[in-house]
């Protein structure tokens, strides 16, 4: 019986150890320093900033996966007036770089 659960704890140890895992976003793909600010926002206003302050893409998703805004922005502000209260995800791509926030709107 030992040999037995000796046999079944190596064929599983080996079977593990052969799984490497895997990071799914490389983190030299997102954009190094950025914050948004504020969130949750009040205002019809949200303010961006990176490492490289460089122009961006924004693409602005409901609950639903829907885009509702998109705008490329030269500045750090990013005019949201449009957005009802919610819960959205921003979508920013820099570059060759993108990250993906949550955006509280009250």
């Amino acid at each position: 019986m030992k040999i037995i659960y000796l046999a079944l704890f190596m064929v599983f140890s080996i079977a593990l150890s052969a799984q490497e895992p895997r990071n799914l976003k490389n983190q030299n793909d997102e954009i190094s320093g950025f914050k948004l600010y504020p969130n949750p926002v009040y205002e019809s206003v949200v303010y961006m900033t990176s490492a490289e302050n460089g122009p961006k893409i924004i693409l602005v998703y409901d609950v639903f996966g829907e885009v509702v805004l998109t705008e490329r922005v030269t500045s750090n502000a990013l005019n949201i007036s449009r957005l009802v209260p919610g819960v959205y995800v921003l979508h920013a791509t820099e570059g060759n770089k993108t990250i993906t926030r949550k955006l509280v709107v009250k």
